[in-house]
């Protein structure tokens, strides 16, 4: 990628991480950057935005795991 395109990648994910963090929505610069690339392959936005929301509902797997519990690989 050329540099005027590395920068206006740049300048577009930050202007998307600010517009999501005046609408609270809790994501990060890697997560907003992933979904972007998912729209940007032809993802529908909002079937990716159910995904959100519903991975948000469930409890994380990490917190119901004992912590000796042996490692899975």
């Amino acid at each position: 990628m050329d540099s005027d395109a590395t920068r206006t990648a740049r300048d577009s994910l930050e202007l998307a991480f600010q517009m999501s963090n005046i609408l609270d929505m809790g994501l990060d610069r890697h997560t907003l950057s992933v979904l972007i690339a998912l729209c940007d392959l032809g993802l529908n936005p909002e079937a990716l935005a159910v995904v959100v929301k519903e991975l948000r509902k469930e409890p994380s797997q990490s917190s119901n795991i004992p912590a000796d519990a042996p490692a899975r690989s």
